[in-house]
């Protein structure tokens, strides 16, 4: 009974202080239960008022994890986030925590435990406040996802440089691929005029991925933003079609796990034998056939290079 009367005798400030150090304690949250147990010795109407008190002001946040409650210290972000309610609260905080690659409407409402008419009411809301929007995937063309506004997409979503609202660009593909191999051959040819050993003229013939990508950059052929694994990737369609070989050599620097960091370099090269037919399957050189199935918007039954491959 003394723990009882100690208790009691904190007064409502000093109670919700103590709770709300608690909550503090736990990034992902703390649950009523735990609460309950932290604190035995308050009554169970001290402590329900001193958490709606810290609920009322602001200072926590509401959370559902599966069938229990959990309450969390209210972030700056979030607490600048003007929700109607605590269910449209609850999904924005959700939606916040998927990031760039967002959250499938079925999965929020497993998540907050909401109805789905809520879960849409809550979602609608958010967007017409441009808290949130929706993203169309390019592997699934009726599937939508919802991350915060300002969130720029994850590329699994939009298929990067490769794609434009959607639709595969194959004319932009096409111009790298040929702007690259080019770059390559007046590379080769750089080295030839050079009159000097077998060995030297062929390493000299070589370009790493960073001159290349460097090369596409000053042409300005590209209006998006392009990256060096985006400019391999075009190069791995030269390798598939025999046109470009890869080396890896080792890096002049070392980074922090004492590893030696490792430079792709490529050369243009010139078949000994035309390639077979099997070779020139457009499937074996596509960069986005991992995208690529039926009723998606890159498939075999709509795909234009599958249809000249089987005319020739």
């Amino acid at each position: 009974m003394a723990g009882v009367e100690a208790a009691s005798a904190e007064s409502p400030e000093e109670l919700e202080l103590r709770i709300f150090q608690l909550i503090g304690t736990e990034e992902k949250g703390v649950s009523d239960s735990t609460i309950k147990t932290a604190l035995s010795g308050v009554s169970a109407q001290q402590r329900a008022g001193s958490i709606n008190k810290l609920l009322t002001t602001g200072k926590i946040d509401l959370l559902r994890s599966g069938g229990e409650i959990l309450y969390k210290v209210k972030t700056e972000t979030s607490s600048k986030v003007k929700c109607s309610d605590s269910q449209e609260k609850l999904v924005y905080q959700i939606i916040e925590e998927a990031g760039n690659k967002g959250i499938w409407v079925r999965d929020i409402r497993y998540r907050s435990n909401l109805l789905l008419t809520q879960v849409n009411k809550s979602v609608k809301n958010l967007e017409s406040k441009k808290l949130i929007k929706a993203v169309k995937c390019v592997n699934a063309s009726k599937k939508k996802v919802y991350m915060l506004f300002d969130l720029e997409p994850d590329r699994s979503l939009t298929g990067g440089a490769w794609y434009s609202e959607q639709d595969f660009e194959s004319e932009f593909v096409d111009v790298l691929n040929q702007q690259c191999f080019k770059f390559l051959q007046q590379k080769a040819a750089a080295s030839c005029a050079v009159k000097t050993s077998p060995v030297a003229e062929k390493n000299a013939s070589y370009a790493s991925s960073s001159d290349i990508w460097k090369f596409i950059d000053e042409l300005g052929i590209s209006k998006v933003e392009l990256s060096v694994e985006d400019i391999e990737t075009i190069l791995n369609t030269l390798i598939y079609d025999g046109k470009v070989e890869m080396t890896i050599i080792a890096g002049s620097s070392v980074s922090s796990s004492k590893t030696t960091e490792q430079r792709k370099l490529y050369r243009s090269v010139v078949p000994l034998i035309p390639s077979a037919g099997l070779m020139r399957l457009p499937c074996g050189v596509c960069p986005v056939i991992q995208n690529c199935h039926d009723g998606g918007v890159v498939s075999p039954s709509s795909c234009i290079y599958m249809k000249q491959w089987m005319d020739m």
